[in-house]
């Protein structure tokens, strides 16, 4: 059996023991092992013998402090202290030029290292106005300034030379600004004298702009607007249809709308919203009898199957409940929407008007307050029963064309007749009749008030002071129609 090993053993280790089981090889161990070896073995080579020892002012040698051990540095007599002192202040007065030439004993690192420092800290205790000394070298370091020196007169000379070149440039830039906005004056007078001297039945293509926008569908617009006023005869409800209804008449028709426009309002719909449930109504009723107390369902199921079909989020069925004072509870609201989609097949695709008036002031050059004067003028027609039997596209146009008419915006020429797809004797019925309804007393009063705001630039209030002057113009000259319709009213 190997001989057991004392703890004491077990526990110290010796650094010097060879061997020992610890393989570290410090400083102090390869400064022994190179004293041992002689001088004559030349064959054996010194990786680590590095440092050299520093020599005194008096000319001995003494061995360097291993790194790390801080007890032969405490130990260092006070010769070799003051040494130290007389040599870090003397390279610190001393510049490079003196070290570099001979007569100076040679530094070791320690030394090196705190002559840097002692240099560093001269440095930055010298104030910023001194000047530094020239160097001692009359070669290279006179040459790169002198070449310096001439780089920033050189630069300075080219700086002084530029804004002059800069002028002339901005000189010309501008002349060919002006040169580029004349012809293009020249082209935009040239265009507007080709408008003004051709015929009267001249059509501006409006759509080959918009060839590169996808969303405008420019290549099928024509074909898509041509397919909705195919679709609108289809959707179309009975203007007739209070015949067959014996508890209902038009006026309470008209309070229904308003009551439902005053609901929109306070739920921020779309406009396409309340179009489409007005529709929704007229058709089922077209097609059902209603009674009066159930009239207010139908109307709250056609808004809340609208928000469905044409909202992002439409409101809770609950929220329709409340805005009826909880007259129907949900579970009525939602039988009524399966009766109302059941009745007409789930046939939702109505051709809104709005589409219609987009379209027309496209050819108005998207002017907003004729636009908004025209939705105005076309929200008339959901109110008054008499606008039943036409289709949505001829209303749009007429409203536009009243819109037109109050801003004083120009005649109704071939390129807006050809957008609108109607000409001002097919216009001309339904602007009487909007002119007439603007020139009656105010019987809706939540559709007067919601465009009476300045959201909506004061429409309602704009118009009818405009009919009170100029009705006459219109509506005296076709008495007989309008007596007709009300007494059919």
């Amino acid at each position: 059996m190997p001989p057991t090993r004392s703890l004491r053993t077990r526990g110290t280790m010796n650094e010097n023991d060879e061997n020992g089981p610890s393989t570290r090889l410090t400083r102090a161990k390869a400064a022994a092992l190179t004293t041992d070896v002689p001088a004559s073995n030349g064959a054996l080579k010194k990786p680590l013998q590095t440092k050299k020892a520093t020599t005194t002012t008096t000319g001995t040698q003494r061995k360097r402090a291993a790194l790390g051990d801080v007890s032969n540095v405490n130990k260092e007599n006070g010769e070799t202290k003051e040494s130290k002192k007389a040599t870090t202040t003397k390279t610190g007065l001393t510049s490079k030029a003196t070290l570099q030439t001979g007569g100076v004993q040679k530094l070791s690192r320690n030394n090196s290292s705190r002559t840097a420092l002692g240099a560093k800290d001269n440095n930055a205790k010298k104030p910023a106005t001194e000047v530094k000394r020239p160097g001692s070298g009359s070669g290279m370091g006179s040459a790169m300034k002198r070449t310096s020196s001439q780089k920033s007169l050189q630069e300075k000379s080219l700086q002084q030379e530029e804004p002059p070149r800069k002028k002339v440039e901005i000189e010309k830039a501008l002349e060919n600004k002006t040169d580029i906005t004349s012809k293009e004056n020249a082209r935009s007078r040239s265009q507007a004298d080709e408008l003004d001297a051709a015929p009267e039945d001249f059509v501006a293509d409006l759509d080959t702009e918009d060839l590169d926008d996808p969303l405008m569908a420019a290549e099928y617009v024509v074909e898509i607007f041509d397919y909705l006023r195919d679709l609108e005869m289809e959707t179309l409800p009975n203007p007739q249809y209070i015949e067959h209804q014996p508890d209902l008449e038009w006026k309470m028709r008209g309070i229904l709308v308003d009551w439902l426009i005053e609901v929109h309002t306070r739920f921020r719909l779309l406009p396409e919203t309340l179009f489409l449930a007005v529709n929704l109504i007229d058709r089922f009723l077209s097609a059902e009898v209603v009674a009066l107390d159930r009239l207010q369902l139908v109307g709250v199921a056609a808004m809340f199957i609208a928000s469905k079909y044409e909202e992002v989020l439409s409101p809770h069925v609950a929220n329709f409940s409340h805005v009826a004072d909880e007259t129907f509870s949900d579970r009525e609201i939602l039988d009524a929407e399966r009766h109302i989609l059941a009745t007409l097949e789930y046939n939702l695709s109505y051709p809104n008007p709005m589409n219609f008036l987009r379209r027309i002031s496209k050819a108005d050059n998207y002017d907003i307050q004729t636009r908004t004067l025209g939705k105005y003028l076309m929200e008339i027609s959901l109110l008054d029963h008499r606008f039943l039997g036409y289709p949505q596209s001829q209303v749009s146009a007429a409203a536009m064309y009243l819109a037109r008419l109050i801003l004083d915006r120009g005649p109704w020429d071939a390129t807006l007749a050809h957008y609108a797809g109607y000409t001002e004797e097919e216009i001309d019925p339904i602007f009487r009749l909007m002119v007439d309804y603007l020139h009656r007393p105010v019987c809706h009063e939540a559709f007067f008030k919601k465009y009476a705001s300045k959201k909506f630039l004061k429409a309602s209030i704009m118009t009818r002071q405009w009919a009170k002057k100029y009705h006459k113009l219109y509506i005296e000259s076709a008495t007989e129609p309008y007596n007709t319709l009300k007494g059919s009213e």
